[in-house]
């Protein structure tokens, strides 16, 4: 009985995930007792980190829920952190999980209204130097005043209408919502095949230039990105100012950023410079003039009432007022109440993308916690403080970069400043000093972070959205294609702040 119990346990761990993944799996969780014993809690933290990267580089094959989930379950049962340490992590990044919870369901009541502007940005705009572009600085501008989560949403909501209604015709099937079920992939024809390959490749290429114009933006204002908020109120800096003290670093980053988009388009390399093909152009192009001409009055209101809730949508967010998710939720109060969506079931649709990654981000801030437990970054904070001031700027861009590479930015950044902070009230540092390092710090974690999907909450979410089976987008694609941003970004920033702080 025993024995048969076993094989079944074995045989439903983890579902449908190969067979080595789960091997690993086990290795993982066995080893890391040995080595808290034998090395210490320090290394194992490293370890711990190490692993839980790898649940994330391996999304396609398994989800990181149910991988990093045991990690962290086993981290907590292990001592290396505590429940307590885990809550409070959570409680001091509430506002982003009411973000993924609130305003990413309220982009979903949007996207009649985004497919509409988009299918005519994207027809309209032959030239896929230009489409980049513009999805670049678009993104950009977007999360410079709102937030790169929410902007993030938008795109992936994008990209799934343009994949569903070329897909559609393709199959000769109707697609539903689930966007995760690939089973209609054996009715595309030989020659459909091909089309969908290219049209995989160009939405990756345009999705991979917003997901960095997020950054190019987010590290510009102070509401750009959520460690942003939190520098500015340590050293006291308003909008304006915030945007000043880090517009010689981050405007010339943005116009490295612009000219990496344009060569990469140009050059074709790393599965970039993919045109539209010219059949998904015509299905595209149908489908508009096939959606205008059956438009009723209903749905020309329903667009009306879109397009007035996405300005008090951009207008609250602009002028903050209130938290994020709060206003993801009157987003979603409005659309509904004015479009008439009343049935409960309906409502729930738009919730099923967002609470995985919501689940995930929790088991993210519980080895967050361990990290912070186990002071893992401790030493590397120590080393670069005790340097010549002259350098601890640069240093503090590259320690973050690297930090910010393998661990949340938004984490790495809040240790940093916060002590940065004591430093200058214990009277270490100069003021001086510590707006400079604040400078490095922001810029620092937000610029070098595009590297892996890890790096940013942005990048993360687009690597565990329904999108990124559908264009084949995985972790070490994501890295590949971030690779050129990552040396364009980290060396101007780095120069930058090398000349200027």
């Amino acid at each position: 009985m025993a024995q048969t119990m076993t094989q079944a346990i074995a045989k439903n761990f983890l579902g449908q995930a190969p067979n080595w993944y789960k091997q690993t799996m086990v290795f993982f969780l066995v080893i890391n007792p040995i080595m808290l014993l034998v090395a210490g809690p320090f290394v194992t933290g490293w370890l711990l980190i190490g692993e839980f990267i790898f649940t994330l580089a391996m999304a396609l094959k398994c989800y990181p829920l149910q991988p990093g989930g045991l990690l962290a379950i086993e981290a907590a049962l292990l001592g290396m952190t505590s429940p307590e340490t885990i809550y409070h992590e959570v409680e001091g990044n509430l506002e982003v999980l009411l973000l993924l919870v609130f305003m990413v369901a309220g982009i979903y009541f949007m996207k009649s209204l985004l497919l509409f502007v988009f299918t005519k940005i994207l027809i309209g705009v032959r030239s896929k130097v230009m489409l980049s572009l513009l999805f670049t600085l678009v993104s950009a501008v977007l999360s410079a005043f709102l937030d790169a989560l929410t902007v993030t949403a938008v795109l992936i909501t994008v990209a799934v209408g343009f994949y569903s209604v070329y897909h559609k015709v393709a199959s000769g099937k109707k697609i539903h919502h689930d966007e995760h079920d690939h089973s209609d992939d054996q009715h595309v024809t030989h020659f459909h095949r091909e089309d969908l390959d290219a049209f995989r490749a160009f939405l990756r290429s345009l999705i991979m230039h917003g997901a960095v114009g997020t950054a190019l933006g987010g590290v510009c204002t102070l509401v750009g990105e959520p460690q942003n908020l939190l520098i500015a109120e340590k050293a006291g800096w308003d909008f304006l100012e915030f945007f000043l003290v880090m517009a010689p670093i981050t405007m010339p980053v943005l116009v490295a950023g612009i000219l990496t988009c344009i060569f990469l388009e140009k050059t074709k390399i790393l599965d970039y410079g993919v045109e539209l093909p010219e059949p998904v152009r015509q299905v595209l192009e149908d489908y508009a003039k096939d959606a205008e001409s059956k438009r009723t009055k209903r749905d020309n209101m329903s667009l009306i009432v879109q397009g007035l809730v996405a300005v008090v949508l951009v207008a609250s967010l602009a002028l903050h007022v209130a938290a994020v998710g709060l206003i993801g939720l009157m987003v979603i109060v409005l659309l509904t109440a004015f479009n008439g969506v009343i049935e409960e079931h309906q409502i729930g649709h738009a919730f099923e993308e967002a609470l995985p990654f919501t689940a995930l981000l929790v088991v993210f801030f519980a080895i967050v916690a361990v990290i912070h437990d186990q002071h893992l970054f401790s030493p590397i904070i120590n080393y670069v403080l005790a340097m010549e001031e002259s350098v601890q700027p640069s240093m503090f861009f590259i320690a973050n970069g690297v930090l910010s590479m393998i661990s949340d930015n938004v984490f790495v950044a809040t240790v940093y400043i916060n002590e940065v902070r004591a430093a200058l009230d214990a009277g270490t540092i100069s003021r001086q000093q510590f707006e400079a390092l604040a400078v490095a710090i922001n810029t620092g974690t937000n610029l070098p972070s595009v590297a892996t999907p890890n790096g940013q909450a942005a990048f993360l979410f687009l690597l565990t959205s329904a999108l990124a089976p559908l264009i084949r987008l995985s972790y070490g694609k994501m890295v590949i294609m971030a690779l050129p941003y990552t040396i364009v970004l980290g060396s101007v920033g780095l120069l930058m702040v090398n000349i200027t702080l």
